[in-house]
């Protein structure tokens, strides 16, 4: 919609029925006057004078569910911020340089942040306050979202001539010694049950895989108690489907029992990647185990015409996880007693239930029950089925490519790197103009605008492709190119869309990697295929920069460069390999390259 359709049809009204947004299609209704964020919307908030109220979420957000239910379907709420300000929706994931700098300002200003994020700006874009999460009444959470809103209209009427500019901190993260890495992750390791942090669990990623990778390296004693009680916590508790395979989002408590009940299509695929290099540095049948159920919930859930949509919704009519919660007596009924009772030799319920008095499925051991959880499984699909986020993203099904790629090597299914050659592809086809990389897909809908986080991901997915098929040697070598177009200076910038400033790409490495890790990634092994120079990478500090510190090791000689005339085969090779074709067979590690012996050469010639 443009300003003039809004102007013409009435900006005195919602307007977002038009937009090509799963998540701002859920705001139709509201009483507020919602607007989309787009260069005639922001101009007449100019000329009216009239600052903005900012609102960004996600088609799949329980709590901007539950805020849209109330604040702003609030008469009285809505009445205020349509007669005082120009209420702008964005959807994250559609706009992730507009939620990036709004983050921004949150954080600095509160020392976190979250969804919904709500933001106050004046007509020239510069943010006031900024808030997550407000009921339409006070109470426990404290102040109302209305009561909130009339004190920033009124500092904004009286402090609106030196309001300053919000610009963010450009500044590297902080770096460290590589020795150091491990010993600084022990501290924020729960030790009792597994995780980092001491309150939430979100399943940590980029820090699991710089782990695995430590351990392909050094076999480290410390990386693999930290690595696989938390691959074990995750696999076994209540962040994972047990059912049907796949990860929640994040589980609300420090034992990992109760999910935030989302399903989020970046967390299948780092998990993916995860569990496979488990099982291929251990051995262990049940990091395969999960890393196929995976593979599952993926193809079950996420794919559609080719590609993978973005997320399933943690509610179902509004009450969360209901898809997902058994009794004990609907258990009882469904399997009987003879198979109820080897159900209870794993698994954990109750009559009480561990969630709104009922039991949200948690194992305690490995005892196979496909049987019994496939039955279940029939039935759990006869329910009604939370909403899906059908918007297709370009960056995050790249990184599905590299984790099926990844997945395919350390569990020997080759149809995996079929199924990524296939997907990427199809990317390419729909996303890719010879110039720019579009963002998303919603029912036919193409958002043409680029963001590092797209191509960056899309380089890597080519390098690990081209590794093993040169007929995507060209494709690389213009998405290596594609990338560096982000570079300013020494910054990289997530975006230069011409509705919004130019706004630096996170070097952020969860939930999954951020942009600036994953180009420094893509880059490096590009680097290396094209047998490039590339610089050592600094250590940035642990958690926060894991992904960072996986290319750091690249760098740093901590992965094997295999190079010889025909590929070899993944399952001999350490995880943290790099294979080149040439005239000379050898492993080049930690500076010293070592020729391969004639035996093994003719065992895999």
């Amino acid at each position: 919609m443009t300003g003039n359709d809004i102007i013409s049809s009435g900006w005195r009204r919602n307007n977002l029925g038009r937009s090509s947004s799963p998540y701002l299609l859920q705001h139709i209704s509201n009483p507020v006057w919602w607007q989309e964020w787009n260069n005639e919307t922001l101009s007449y908030a100019r000329e009216k004078n009239m600052p903005l109220l900012v609102s960004v979420g996600y088609a799949t957000c329980h709590w901007c569910h539950v805020m849209a239910a109330e604040a702003f379907s609030d008469e009285a709420t809505a009445t205020f911020l349509n007669g005082n300000f120009v209420c702008v929706k964005v959807d994250r994931e559609q706009r992730p340089d507009i939620d990036q700098y709004l983050m921004d300002f949150i954080n600095s200003r509160n020392g976190r942040g979250g969804w919904p994020l709500n933001v106050f700006l004046t007509p020239e874009l510069k943010p006031v306050y900024g808030l997550t999460y407000a009921p339409a009444t006070g109470g426990k959470y404290g102040g109302s979202f209305l009561g909130i809103a009339t004190k920033v209209l009124e500092y904004i009427r009286e402090n609106s001539m030196t309001v300053p500019d919000f610009i963010p901190d450009t500044g590297l993260p902080e770096s460290t010694d590589s020795s150091s890495v491990i010993s600084t992750l022990e501290t924020y390791f729960d030790k009792e049950h597994g995780g980092f942090g001491q309150g939430q669990k979100f399943p940590s990623h980029s820090t699991l895989l710089y782990l695995l990778f430590d351990l392909a390296d050094r076999n480290d004693e410390a990386s693999g108690n930290m690595c696989f009680k938390t691959l074990d916590a995750m696999r076994l508790k209540g962040l994972t489907d047990h059912l049907q395979g796949g990860l929640f989002r994040y589980c609300t408590d420090r034992e990992w029992t109760i999910p935030h009940f989302e399903k989020m299509l970046y967390d299948q695929a780092m998990a993916l990647w995860n569990y496979s290099l488990a099982f291929r540095i251990t051995g262990n049948d049940q990091y395969r185990h999960t890393a196929d159920r995976i593979i599952r919930c993926i193809t079950e859930n996420f794919m559609q015409d080719g590609l993978f949509i973005t997320a399933h919704d943690a509610d179902t009519h509004h009450i969360e996880g209901s898809t997902y919660l058994w009794s004990l007596a609907e258990l009882e009924t469904v399997l009987g007693k003879t198979d109820l009772v080897k159900f209870m030799k794993s698994y954990q319920v109750t009559e009480t239930g561990n969630f709104e008095g009922l039991n949200h499925l948690i194992r305690s051991n490995d005892l196979p029950l496909d049987e019994i959880e496939d039955k279940l499984l029939k039935i759990r699909q006869q329910r009604e089925q939370p909403f899906r986020d059908e918007k297709i993203v370009s960056g995050l099904n790249a990184l599905l490519a590299i984790a099926f790629i990844q997945a395919g090597r350390a569990l020997d299914q080759a149809k995996l790197f079929t199924i990524a050659s296939g997907l990427t592809n199809r990317l390419l086809e729909k996303f890719w103009d010879g110039n720019k990389l579009a963002h998303s897909l919603y029912k036919g809908k193409l958002q043409r605008q680029d963001f590092l986080s797209d191509a960056s991901a899309m380089l890597a997915a080519l390098t690990f492709l081209a590794e093993e098929d040169p007929s995507w040697w060209d494709k690389m070598e213009t998405f290596a190119s594609y990338v560096r177009t982000f570079r300013d200076g020494d910054i990289w910038i997530e975006s230069r869309n011409e509705d919004f400033r130019p706004v630096q790409a996170s070097g952020f490495d969860h939930p999954y990697p951020s942009p600036v890790s994953m180009a420094e990634f893509g880059l490096t092994r590009f680097s290396i295929l094209a047998g490039n120079d590339y610089l050592p990478l600094e250590y940035y500090q642990p958690y926060q920069s894991d992904f960072h510190n996986t290319t750091a090791m690249i760098c740093n000689g901590q992965f094997h460069i295999f190079t010889s005339p025909q590929p070899l085969p993944w399952s001999e090779l350490p995880v943290n390999s790099i294979q080149l074709r040439g005239a000379v067979s050898q492993d080049c590690y930690k500076g010293t390259c070592s020729r391969l012996s004639a035996s093994w050469k003719s065992d895999h010639d």
